[in-house]
């Protein structure tokens, strides 16, 4: 593919007005606006969100930026509490029928999702229930009991895999609506990893493994394939999106501490991306990379309410300043 440079060479070209179509790595000096402009990736960026109003960690998530459900959790002790976001604030809706936490979550709107998996003090869960808006129902039950694993998909058409099941593992799970088939494994047994997409194209990043991992392995519907890592190890992390628009976030990293680190997927590779505001672990996810929702975890304690809105990087036109 012809580049920019080959196409016009290394002069910084000289314009009245901005480019309507340019390409990426282009410069231009505006001698209307006497300013020199580019073309290149911007970061995405953090914005405070409306508060939880139970403080908790290991929680799931399910739905959009503007329609999210947040679900269980430890306060401690285990929770059932649920919670609907409308893109301002949240609002308590009926609680799940079993307390639990770490568990996994799936579902596109807070009107419609599965809560899977999780631990209390009887141990690593296989408890599976629906959510029709108003009401949980527990329906059929995962194969394989386990907690801080991956989730994603739908209300009817879900994804579960890797997870601690005493010991950790990578066993993966699809969901029709009615039951849990067992499919192929992930490639390396891990728990606390993150996991977005569907039940027929998902990826899982993060984690541990035993140690805190940058792998990254995508789903294709029947096997998972290694793809290109994070640029940060990190476990108990969260993300949203899909497997050509993805982004990841949070987590806690080698370094013992938790960390607001950001990177957005295209379908090939992770970009580092602007940071979470308070940085933290533990925490649940939904929405897209356009338009992420990040909401619970730790630090402080064993829990906060705080959410954060993200809006996803992308090409842009930028000015150059003097500093």
């Amino acid at each position: 593919m012809t580049t920019y440079k080959e196409k016009h060479g290394t002069n910084i070209e000289v314009v009245s007005s901005d480019p309507s179509n340019p390409v990426a790595g282009q410069i231009w000096y505006n001698s209307s606006t006497n300013a020199v402009k580019g073309y290149g990736f911007v970061s995405g960026s953090w914005a405070t969100g409306g508060a939880l109003n139970t403080a908790r960690n290991g929680l799931a998530g399910a739905g959009t930026q503007t329609s999210a459900l947040a679900m269980g959790g430890e306060t401690p002790p285990y929770s059932s509490a649920a919670e609907k976001y409308n893109g301002t604030a949240w609002t308590n809706t009926t609680s799940l029928g079993t307390a639990r936490r770490g568990l996994m979550g799936s579902g596109d709107l807070n009107t419609a999702a599965l809560a899977f998996g999780g631990q209390n003090n009887t141990g690593e869960l296989a408890v599976n229930e629906s959510f029709n808006g108003s009401s949980w129902t527990e329906v059929g039950d995962l194969n394989t009991g386990r907690f801080y694993g991956g989730g994603c998909g739908s209300q009817t058409a879900a994804l579960a895999f890797a997870g601690d099941a005493n010991p950790n593992t990578g066993k993966t799970e699809t969901w029709n609506g009615s039951n849990w088939t067992e499919v192929n494994d992930l490639n390396r047994t891990q728990k606390r990893n993150g996991g977005i997409g569907t039940n027929t194209a998902a990826l899982a990043f993060g984690g541990l493994d035993p140690q805190i991992a940058e792998h990254t392995e995508l789903w294709n519907g029947s096997n998972w394939t290694e793809v290109n890592d994070l640029n940060s190890k990190r476990r108990s992390l969260s993300g949203a999106g899909t497997t050509t628009a993805g982004v990841a976030f949070g987590g806690y990293d080698p370094s013992d501490s938790g960390t607001g680190a950001t990177e957005e997927w295209n379908g090939t590779n992770w970009t580092t991306s602007g940071n979470m505001g308070s940085a933290r672990y533990d925490l649940a996810g939904a929405g897209t990379k356009a338009a992420a929702l990040a909401f619970g975890g730790r630090p402080p304690g064993q829990g906060t309410n705080a959410t954060e809105e993200f809006s996803g990087g992308g090409a842009a036109t930028v000015t150059f300043s003097q500093s």
